[in-house]
């Protein structure tokens, strides 16, 4: 069986998907990153290969996701490709007449916007973690409970307060002010996911026209919450795909699939055998302009395979000095 791997590594969590021919998700896998890209994607990749099939040949791997080139090298990726492309590609798989993404991750956040199947606009947040899925987690663990639990308390919330979203510590300050005041953690809660809303809507989502279907992806879609306060702030269905969390891989492994047959040229893929090989990861400054990149590299046994992250190509014509 021919299949097709894509591998999403995100700095909160690392998402691979297995399609076959025919599109199908064979396999997917969706864990923690744990700051440890290298080592996740070689256990990934071991998860994977005992969920698939006897018979199963990969024929080609893409990456995405903001350690891209450092798991392309890993894995031998025929493709290397950003998030928004994969995940307007997923999307387009499950919802073809979708016009809006919002993917909220670990970490940072998106909306893309589409006309006719074509990626139009997008928009990301790097720096504010108010938008986030890691903020949520935060506010879970100060109020000793679980995400789920978090989810299932605040759709009981019949009150909403209104909290401060625009940052992580005045909400914060906010919500314990609230609790102060002797409000519901139902209601605290729920007035949480407005404000992440709000904050996504009025940052990431400034100056876009969100049009339905909007679909909504990432592992914060499972926050059903979530979910009920964009459906009320923007007054439409919001949508859902199947397997949301691997999106970006599942868009990734369709363009390594199109890509291999329209070139047909053979896999780099190393195999699921590099997950036992000992790779070890360092940076350096290049000083051969006033940009000062901070250029990563990635060795195996003393022999340097990749580097990447610079602006330019001066340091590899100073052989990085």
């Amino acid at each position: 069986m021919e299949a097709y791997l894509g591998i999403d590594v995100g700095s909160v969590t690392t998402k691979l998907a297995v399609l076959d021919k025919g599109s199908e998700v064979i396999a997917h896998l969706y864990m923690r990153t744990q700051g440890n890209p290298v080592a996740t994607v070689q256990r990934g990749l071991e998860q994977v290969r005992a969920e698939l099939p006897a018979g199963v040949e990969i024929c080609g791997v893409a990456t995405t996701g903001s350690a891209r080139y450092l798991a392309g090298v890993i894995v031998g990726a025929d493709l290397v490709k950003n998030e928004i492309t994969c995940h307007a590609v997923g999307a387009l798989s499950y919802v073809p007449e979708v016009q809006t993404i919002i993917e909220i991750g670990g970490q940072d956040s998106k909306i893309i916007i589409i006309k006719d199947g074509v990626v139009t606009d997008f928009g990301m947040n790097t720096v504010c973690a108010a938008g986030t899925g890691s903020f949520l987690d935060h506010q879970a663990e100060r109020l000793n409970m679980g995400i789920e639990d978090f989810s299932r308390r605040a759709l009981e919330s019949r009150t909403p307060v209104r909290i401060a979203g625009r940052c992580t510590v005045f909400a914060e300050s906010d919500m314990i002010h609230k609790q102060q005041m002797g409000h519901r953690i139902e209601d605290i809660l729920y007035g949480l996911c407005q404000a992440l809303v709000r904050n996504y809507l009025n940052n990431v989502g400034l100056g876009k026209e969100v049009r339905p279907p909007v679909a909504f992806q990432g592992g914060v879609a499972f926050n059903r919450a979530i979910v009920k306060a964009f459906q009320e702030e923007l007054h439409t269905e919001i949508v859902i795909p199947p397997r949301h969390e691997v999106m970006g891989a599942i868009g990734a492994a369709l363009l390594v699939r199109d890509e291999v047959s329209i070139s047909g040229r053979a896999s780099g893929f190393k195999g699921f055998g590099i997950s036992g090989i000992k790779y070890h990861t360092s940076s350096f400054e290049c000083k051969a302009c006033p940009n000062v990149c901070e250029i990563a590299q990635l060795s195996h046994e003393k022999k340097v395979l990749a580097r990447w992250g610079g602006r330019c190509d001066l340091w590899e014509r100073n052989q990085g000095n």
